[in-house]
C-alpha cells in the first residue's frame, strides 16, 4: 500500500495504520528529504519515493513483520528493504527533531518517581536424582 493510497485516510485511520499521526509522518517526510536526496550517489536511483520508504521502515516497526514479508507485499527485494529500514532509521536518529532527551535532562526533572522493585533470584527446584 503506496503513500498515495493512504494519504487522503482520516487521521484517525492513518494513525492506526501507520503509528503516528499525518502530521508527524510529514514532520519525517521533511527531514529524511532533506537528508536522503543530498547525499545522491552514482548507480541506479531508488524505485521508492521518500514517502514509500517512510511507510516501509514504520511498517517494520509497527507489525514486526520480517524484511521478507514486507519485500513481499510491496514487490521489492529482501536487501532493499533492510537497506531502506537502516537509511530511514539512520537519518531519523541523527535529527534533532527527534531525538530523545538525554540521562542529565531526565534526571533533573521535577517529577516523582515511584518504584516496583521485584525479586527475581533464582531459588533451586527439588528435582529427583538421577540413577545410572
Amino acid at each position: 500500500m503506496t503513500y498515495n493510497q493512504i494519504k487522503n485516510l482520516e487521521e484517525k485511520e492513518f494513525k492506526r495504520l501507520c503509528g503516528v499521526k499525518p502530521k508527524l509522518f510529514e514532520e519525517m517526510v521533511e527531514v529524511l528529504k532533506e537528508k536522503l536526496l543530498q547525499g545522491r550517489r552514482r548507480g541506479g536511483q531508488t524505485k521508492l519515493s521518500v514517502e514509500d520508504q517512510l511507510l516501509i521502515t514504520l511498517e517494520y516497526w509497527r507489525e514486526y513483520r520480517t524484511y521478507f514479508h514486507i519485500a513481499q507485499s510491496w514487490g521489492i527485494h529482501e536487501s532493499t528493504v533492510c537497506r531502506t529500514v537502516h537509511r530511514v532509521e539512520n537519518q531519523l536518529i541523527k535529527s534533532p527533531k527527534f531525538s530523545l532527551p538525554g540521562k542529565k535532562s531526565l534526571s533533573e526533572t521535577k517529577a516523582e518517581w515511584s518504584m516496583v522493585i521485584v525479586d527475581v533470584a533464582e531459588s533451586p527446584i527439588e528435582r529427583p536424582k538421577k540413577t545410572a
